[in-house]
């Protein structure tokens, strides 16, 4: 089921999910009004995600390349018993930036 995280549990949340990363495959797609759905990267390696919210900004790292989202607006994540499937951003202009997990990250309850 899909949750939406509050802005106080992001850097936690996000800092879970980076301490739990084995060789999960991952797919970033953007979607927006003016960007149209555009696919970023296609099932790279993510080596880390984490919130600073001191530049107000989530990096997501992949096998070559790093994915910022500047000024994130709101985080929904879709977890679950088998795992977390996806991570929904919304930047302040209203983008969307789909982390989409190839297969569930099994994450530990809490």
């Amino acid at each position: 089921m899909a949750r939406t995280l509050e802005k106080n549990q992001w850097e936690t949340y996000l800092d879970n999910v980076a301490k739990h990363l084995g060789a999960e495959l991952v797919e970033i797609e953007v979607a927006g009004i003016n960007l149209g759905d555009q696919i970023e990267t296609e099932w790279v390696p993510l080596i880390g995600i984490s919130y600073d919210p001191k530049d107000d900004v989530v990096s997501v790292a992949v096998e070559g390349a790093e994915h910022l989202i500047r000024k994130p607006a709101e985080i929904v994540v879709e977890d679950n018993v088998d795992g977390l499937h996806w991570i929904d951003i919304k930047d302040g202009d209203g983008n969307q930036h789909i982390v989409r997990l190839k297969t569930p990250l099994a994450l530990p309850a809490g």
